[in-house]
């Protein structure tokens, strides 16, 4: 039996093994709409046989895109596109998946994140926890008022509940990798003054507001789950001992996983990056909390994903830059640990192993 291949099950949502695409950044849309690019990316990888296929960050509202090309889910408009990719993937027997996020003060930025957009370019002004630029080359965001928090919630809750709508199965907030929520985390970006800056619980706060919006839109019966920057590796800044502490409570909030990432909360951050560099953050929260893991970051051997659920490091395991290298790389995965699965396309069948 291969543990990679064992289904996991959620709430009401049976995943058919442990694998998952990563959500990765295309922008290749206009005005936040799916198109035909977005079906293929995402569409070809649950043919190729993930268990759970999911979209990129996908912004709640249009500042609070990464770059012009975001896909976003803060209109109704962009429910029909997101539905036809969400249907295409449950077809092929993968769960479908889509990741919410703001971007903060990363708002606003070429696609390779290397500086801020000028007015010209079609740039807008960037919000942050507090007015600290992420770079040199990136503008100077202005800091969140008080009052305007309840509306930024509601935004991840109306986007909540139009993927909901969409048809996914699953929504995953996006607190990780210097973005809006983990600046609200972090000490290194949050210096407010006021219950949403200074202590840890304070800087939980947002966060933790924004996670109940989220599961009260969000059908009881689907998963809910939170991607988080799980250390900063910066004296001073956000640690493994903070992750583990926002497990709890993210927890007892109703969230089903915590996807372990690291890192990206300021540039040029020493980082020790190696094959699985991350798993040890998914092993620590999910043996200390209970709460169900993903491992993700430079996972690219079958037998190296099979041996982090296998030794129950993570319940899950997120695979990115291979899926793009290899968009059948789980059918292929199987092939490798020897596990005959039942989920090859009939349009494949020539080729599929005997």
């Amino acid at each position: 039996m291969s543990a990679l291949f064992t289904p996991f099950r959620q709430r009401q949502v049976q995943f058919r093994n442990r694998i998952v695409v990563s959500p990765m950044c295309m922008y290749s849309c206009v005005e936040g709409m799916a198109n035909d690019w977005t079906l293929v990316h995402l569409g070809s990888r649950a043919v190729g046989g993930a268990g759970l296929v999911i979209a990129e960050a996908t912004g709640v509202l249009p500042e609070g895109r990464i770059g012009v090309g975001d896909l976003g889910l803060w209109a109704d408009a962009h429910l029909e596109p997101l539905r036809r990719v969400a249907d295409f993937i449950r077809a092929q027997g993968a769960k479908a998946g889509i990741q919410l996020a703001h971007a903060g003060r990363k708002a606003s930025t070429l696609a390779d994140g290397a500086r801020s957009l000028t007015a010209t370019e079609g740039g807008w002004e960037i919000v942050a926890p507090s007015a600290l630029p992420f770079s040199p080359a990136h503008d100077t965001p202005r800091a969140l008022l008080r009052e305007e928090l309840p509306r930024i919630a509601a935004a991840f809750a109306a986007a909540t509940a139009r993927a909901d709508r969409a048809g996914f199965d699953l929504v995953e907030l996006h607190a990780a990798h210097g973005y809006l929520m983990h600046q609200f985390l972090s000490p290194m970006t949050n210096q407010r003054t006021d219950e949403y800056g200074g202590s840890q619980a304070n800087r939980f706060r947002f966060v933790l507001e924004c996670v109940a919006a989220m599961r009260a839109a969000l059908s009881p019966d689907k998963p809910l789950w939170v991607r988080l920057s799980a250390t900063d590796y910066l004296e001073g800044g956000w640690t493994v001992d903070d992750s583990v502490a926002l497990a709890h409570e993210l927890k007892a909030l109703g969230v089903d996983l915590v996807d372990c990432s690291s890192g990206a909360i300021l540039p040029k951050v020493r980082i020790p990056v190696a094959p699985g560099f991350q798993v040890p953050f998914a092993e620590r929260i999910r043996r200390e909390t209970g709460i169900a893991t993903a491992a993700v970051g430079l996972i690219s051997e079958p037998a190296q994903a099979e041996a982090i659920v296998a030794t129950g490091q993570a319940d899950m395991v997120l695979v990115a830059r291979e899926f793009l290298r290899d968009p059948y790389w789980a059918l292929h995965a199987a092939t490798a640990l020897g596990v005959k699965v039942d989920y090859w396309p009939q349009q494949y069948w020539a080729v599929a192993p005997r």
